[in-house]
């Protein structure tokens, strides 16, 4: 055991010794020092402006139109007018190409799932959680204690198949992306299945697990990942991530907001496009950053598994798999992505990250597609 853990750490070493990480300024190269086509770049970024995203700018507004034919609807948590569009390159761990205000602090909506695993990783890595455990164990306060919802693990949390049914700070299950065509009563007697049977992409559910982490942590998420996340791999101040009005909750005798797993209703992560890159460029590191070991290879193999009822999703990270798979692009891609056009990618053969912020989400494959394409 000793000789394992002495050349696990050594691998560590190696590894940082080897691999560039930015402190306070990020160091850029030309691409052509690192192989890459200038012009071949220049035209995917040029591709990334011209195919900007089409939703408003006052993003209240485009958050009402998407989703405001859901029952009872109504934004509960801070919005933002959005930015233009904007976005880096990093490979090799350097700033190869960028464009746009890189530390303007935007809403990233549904992104904001992929830090939220992240916490959760923190959680298993410190053994604080174990994935097929019941939540029932951990939050006492009667949301697990049907007979439906005791079955529920950390495992169909993580990969949208809790099948959870009921109210969360003013919202049902049933009312999140509710199918179309169906009347209230209609949507309110839809049959559950039971957990770990079916995929359901529902922030309700996905705030739910915000929630049942704030019970295991007992203080705010935002301070657990800036502790052990985004100070140590160098982010900026700026970033932060909201919950609701209603989403207070008094945790050992303190007020605490649970926050939200995304913007669907207002809140979830206000970020830079710069403190992406840093967060996409930990994963790329394996989890590593610097001489620490910030995740756990395990947890970052069992992030990007597909899950059981949907080969394109993982723990809150998208995968190149299955229906949402990008043509020509490998499969070891993974990617987190939000409403709007906010996209994280990690490419791990061409050692790249790439941070896309208001661009065509349609558009998004071909993007990636043509900074790959630059490589060769």
């Amino acid at each position: 055991m000793k000789k394992i853990f002495i050349l696990f750490l050594f691998s560590v070493n190696v590894y940082a010794q080897d691999s560039y990480y930015p402190d306070k300024i990020w160091e850029e190269k030309s691409p052509e020092s690192l192989g890459v086509n200038f012009k071949k770049l220049d035209e995917a970024i040029q591709f990334a402006i011209n195919n900007e995203n089409s939703v408003e700018n006052d993003l209240r507004i485009a958050i009402i139109k998407s989703f405001g034919n859901e029952p009872d609807f109504r934004i509960k948590g801070p919005t933002k007018k959005r930015g233009n569009p904007n976005g880096l390159i990093i490979k090799n761990g350097y700033i190869i190409g960028k464009w746009g205000d890189i530390k303007r602090v935007d809403m990233t909506f549904s992104v904001t799932k992929s830090y939220l695993s992240t916490t959760a990783a923190i959680a298993f890595d410190k053994q604080l959680i174990s994935l097929d455990e019941k939540l029932v164990n951990y939050v006492w306060d009667g949301k697990f204690d049907d007979p439906h919802n005791s079955q529920i693990t950390w495992h169909h949390l993580l990969n949208q198949s809790s099948q959870w049914s009921g109210n969360l700070f003013g919202t049902y299950d049933w009312a999140d992306r509710p199918p179309r065509g169906l009347t209230l009563e209609e949507i309110k007697k839809q049959s559950l299945l039971p957990p770990g049977k079916n995929y359901k992409y529902n922030d309700v559910r996905v705030n739910l697990l915000s929630y049942s982490l704030l019970n295991v942590f007992r203080v705010p998420l935002p301070k657990v990942l800036k502790k052990y996340i985004m100070d140590p791999i160098g982010a900026s101040n700026t970033w932060r991530w909201y919950g609701y009005d209603e989403s207070m909750k008094i945790i050992d005798g303190v007020e605490v907001q649970s926050v939200s797993g995304g913007g669907h209703f207002g809140g979830g992560m206000f970020i830079s496009s710069e403190d992406h890159a840093r967060f996409g460029l930990l994963f790329l590191r394996d989890g590593i950053w610097g001489d620490e070991k910030l995740i756990s290879s395990g947890w970052i193999k069992k992030m990007r598994l597909p899950s059981e009822n949907n080969s394109s999703y993982g723990y809150m990270w998208w995968l190149n798999r299955g229906q949402r798979k990008w043509d020509g692009l490998p499969e070891n891609i993974y990617y987190g992505a939000g409403f709007g056009g906010n996209y994280v990618v990690i490419v791990p053969d061409h050692d790249l990250v790439i941070v896309a912020r208001w661009i065509n989400s349609s558009k998004i494959g071909e993007f990636v597609s043509k900074v790959v394409g630059s490589h060769k």
